[in-house]
């Protein structure tokens, strides 16, 4: 009967494909992701090729930002697989659906990662004056971080299916054997989240109060680095993971309103953290001088 149905729908598609597709939960995070593709493809190439910066940083600063203007790299790469489907059907196979949802998921949280693992770094190179992280290896620090994501969303292989829904609209979503398994993977990526924001958030807190204690560095310029970190990891992260917990609340208390709204905004808040990719060459790279001023003041301070 579906396969039935999908076939009396193919023949007026044309006259419905706009009201299908076409619509604000598909249309505006398709046109946001158009944009991060745009934009932050070139600026993370720019980063990789040229390195800016990069001769004033330690050598594990230096495989930090190579890391992660990779790891947002590959995400932006995926974008337009992710795009065209929003609007219209998906069409590259079961195999295409589960590798890029597996690459699209550790380059997001790979990047992730890498922003937290940055920010305790620099937190203890400027506030503490140590380099305890440099003396662990840079190449440890890579490895762990990389097997920690990839083990982390091994299961999207197991979940990620081709879906239809009523108007036969094929999607590459995840498909769970229970409500309990996926609230067990909603609550898990947003631990991961809330737990990144907070230590970024600590981190970037203390290192802007040690630089203010020395007169010469309270200035303005210091004040909106900290803060647009903060702000921009707070505005286009912690949206998708709100939606998360709200998701896992309404398995809970079998709400279905709840679960409607989570799932019609899923796409717009998962443009978002894309965005994030973009602002990151801005946020880190070209703005790593300033952190070597910070720490060479401190040294000179002490």
């Amino acid at each position: 009967m579906e396969q039935l149905n999908c076939t009396n729908n193919t023949s007026n598609s044309s006259s419905t494909a706009s009201s299908v597709s076409w619509n604000s939960s598909h249309l505006v995070p398709a046109v946001i992701l158009s944009i991060c593709f745009v934009l932050g493809v070139p600026g993370n190439l720019a980063v990789i090729i040229r390195k800016p910066n990069f001769h004033h940083m330690s050598s594990l600063s230096q495989s930090l930002m190579l890391n992660l203007a990779i790891s947002d790299l590959l995400c932006l790469l995926t974008l337009p697989f992710w795009i065209y489907p929003l609007l219209y059907n998906w069409t590259l196979g079961l195999v295409t659906c589960k590798v890029l949802a597996y690459v699209l998921y550790c380059s997001m949280y790979g990047s992730m990662l890498t922003i937290t693992v940055l920010s305790v770094q620099r937190c203890l190179q400027v506030v503490y004056q140590q380099k305890c992280l440099d003396q662990v290896g840079k190449k440890r620090i890579l490895v762990l971080l990389w097997l920690v994501v990839m083990t982390l969303y091994s299961p999207v292989f197991l979940v990620r299916e081709l879906t239809k829904d009523q108007r036969c609209k094929t999607s590459c979503r995840p498909k769970y054997s229970s409500q309990a398994q996926w609230m067990v993977v909603l609550l898990t990526e947003s631990l991961m989240g809330f737990g990144s924001f907070s230590v970024v958030t600590f981190s970037y807190i203390c290192l802007h109060r040690k630089v203010n204690q020395a007169a010469f560095f309270n200035n303005p310029q210091t004040t909106r680095l900290v803060a647009s970190i903060i702000v921009a990891f707070f505005v286009l992260w912690i949206p998708y993971h709100t939606i998360n917990v709200m998701a896992a609340l309404a398995f809970s208390l079998n709400n279905e309103g709840l679960l409607k709204l989570c799932k019609d905004s899923w796409n717009i808040v998962g443009a978002l953290t894309a965005v994030n990719s973009c602002l990151n060459p801005i946020l880190y790279t070209f703005t790593s001088q300033n952190m070597r001023i910070m720490c060479s003041g401190q040294n000179s301070e002490n």
